[in-house]
């Protein structure tokens, strides 16, 4: 996401002046190129850039070196204000036909900016730093297509990628953390290990879960049900698709349409849901609650589809098809704050047990386009605040970035590469329990209006599932992991002997194969552990006849000769710890 003027940290100045240096090394090399925009964005910069020809490795290499010639001149940032005339004839001069369409769109709306370094003259409004000479360490390291501001039918740029960091030495750990995750990139595990896949034949954002990666899954979700039914949650299942009124009602038709999937039916307008929320509100209203029945949480997999667009699709993190494990809770206002409070351990606990034990947390306040009363907005916003301070849980504002019926805390998870991950969500809202016409009866024997917050712990099951691999880079904790044995005879004289030590480990509820001996010993080895496989027991005459496994593990090496249970005690012992 591209950051606005007054979020402009010392790096992101950096950053955004290194992207005016690019633009600068690009017109020298290519006199020809018509430039769009650069903004800095989270780990870097970019700039459109429209040329004839499609750029590659090699010209990365040959601007980069270009770049170093503009950084060594040390030339000096110097900020501008013009007129919409003056401005015009510097890039008209220049042939710079997508500076002279974003001057036309500014003209009249605010003063113009230019900023000079050099030989190099742009047209922005932006913080820079001193001069070109503090780019002491900066990196281009990839090309995209991109549509000109983003719209489909303008010319299509070429978005050239790149970073800038204050020391040599922090460029470097970028890079190497950038090749840890190349190597992690849960779309290359996913395929390498046989989890799932995303074919064209199909239709692009829609995951084919293979047998492994629908047991990986079924793992989480079974997790997740089993801790929402410990919590009293009570479980809903509504329909995937709804008729366009009650989305309309919703305020969806007025926010996320262009994101639904619209069709008609028998002369009537239907939509497949892209939340979970007016289905619980509708099976809430089928009668009267009382005080006494709140607060009431209703659970979900919630299956959802949104047509996002293709360009934004990737693997299990962005798909148009997934499902959440969503929940609505619906509660007196008395009990709001202690409520948001007790989902936070809820989603603590969880997310500590998947192994994320670094957070983010965000409050994010209401948007310009919203539904609500102000008071109601400061209503939640307090209980949002109130509920984390309770904790003595710090947390950052993010203005303006709330739901559209209100204001929301947002949590990140951090991989092991120490990337942020968004996940959870807690989102209170006044809004539609009164546009739904939600009523309760109170102790005071009157109608009174609940309150409605909307959760998911993981978010999206598939966007975390993708997660989760890459912060694991494949190798899954024992529970977590589709096989958890693979028992490996040497011979054939050893196969049924090793049937049966897989027979007794799956009696004991464990997920174990046998890798039958049709290839060599040490194919099979080099198969459980390209697999991830967390142990590997390989059992030959030694163990056939003392009745016990040679045991290696994935993480612990060899780890000897044992009997079976002690062996299958280590196996209990590592899953009662979700180890």
């Amino acid at each position: 996401m591209a950051k606005v003027a007054q979020q402009y940290s010392e790096l992101d100045k950096l950053r955004h002046s290194c992207a005016h240096v690019l633009a600068q090394a690009v017109k020298r090399k290519y006199p020809q190129a018509r430039l769009g925009f650069g903004p800095p964005v989270e780990g870097g910069f970019y700039y459109d850039i429209h040329l004839p020809e499609p750029l590659n490795d090699e010209d990365l290499e040959s601007i980069e070196a270009e770049m170093e010639k503009v950084v060594k001149a040390d030339y000096p940032f110097e900020k501008k204000t013009v007129s919409a005339d003056e401005a015009r004839k510097i890039f008209r001069e220049k042939n710079e036909t997508f500076k002279l369409e974003t001057i036309d769109q500014l003209a009249g709306s605010e003063d113009l900016s230019i900023v000079v370094d050099g030989d190099f003259t742009d047209l922005c409004k932006y913080p820079h730093a001193r001069s070109t000479g503090t780019i002491k360490a900066f990196k281009l390291t990839s090309i995209a297509g991109a549509y000109w501001k983003g719209i489909e039918g303008n010319p299509v740029m070429q978005r050239v990628y790149g970073t800038a960091f204050f020391s040599k030495k922090d460029l470097d750990e970028f890079l190497r953390v950038r090749e840890e995750a190349k190597k992690r990139d849960h779309r290359k595990i996913g395929k390498e290990l046989d989890f799932f896949s995303i074919q064209e034949d199909g239709g692009p954002g829609l995951i084919f879960y293979h047998p492994k990666g629908a047991l990986l899954r079924h793992l989480i979700e079974q997790f997740v049900k089993e801790e929402h039914l410990k919590r009293g949650y009570q479980f809903v299942i509504g329909p995937q698709i709804l008729k366009s009124d009650i989305w309309v009602r919703s305020g969806h038709f007025s926010y996320y349409k262009e994101n639904m999937f619209v069709f008609k039916a028998e002369g009537k307008e239907y939509a497949v849901k892209p939340m979970n929320c007016p289905g619980h509100m509708l099976i809430y209203r089928t009668k009267l609650r009382s005080y006494r029945d709140l607060p009431l949480r209703f659970f979900e997999m919630g299956n959802v589809c949104r047509n996002e667009k293709s360009g934004v699709l990737h693997g299990l993190l962005r798909v148009r098809n997934f499902t959440q494990d969503d929940a609505h809770i619906f509660c007196v206002p008395a009990e709001l704050e202690k409520e948001i409070a007790s989902v936070v351990e809820f989603v603590f606990f969880v997310l500590d047990t998947f192994g994320f034990k670094d957070r983010e947390i965000e409050i994010s306040t209401r948007p310009k386009d919203s539904i609500g009363t102000s008071e109601d907005w400061e209503r939640a916003q307090s209980a949002l605040e109130g509920a984390l301070k309770s904790k003595g849980i710090a947390y950052q504002i993010c203005e303006g970035e709330g739901a559209f019926y209100g204001p929301k805390i947002d949590i990140k998870i951090k991989d092991a590469l120490g990337r942020a991950w968004q996940c959870s969500t807690i989102q209170c809202d006044f809004a539609l329990p009164e546009r739904f016409d939600l009523e309760y009866t109170g102790a005071d024997g009157r109608r009174h209006r609940p309150v409605m917050l909307h959760r998911a712990i993981l978010g999206s099951v598939e966007r975390f599932m993708g997660t989760l691999l890459e912060h694991y880079a494949g190798a899954l904790p024992l529970w977590l992991s589709p096989t958890q044995v693979s028992l490996i005879p040497v011979a054939q004289s050893h196969e049924a002997y090793a049937q049966a030590v897989c027979g007794r480990l799956r009696e004991a509820g464990f997920r174990a194969e046998v890798k039958a001996p049709s290839e060599t010993l040490g194919a099979r080895i080099r198969s459980a552990q390209n697999e991830k496989i967390p142990y590997m027991v390989v059992v030959g005459d030694k163990e056939t006849q003392a009745k016990k496994v040679a045991v290696r593990a994935r993480t612990g090496g060899d780890l000897g000769q044992t009997g079976f249970e002690e062996f299958l005690h280590r196996l209990n012992g590592e899953m009662a710890a979700k180890g």
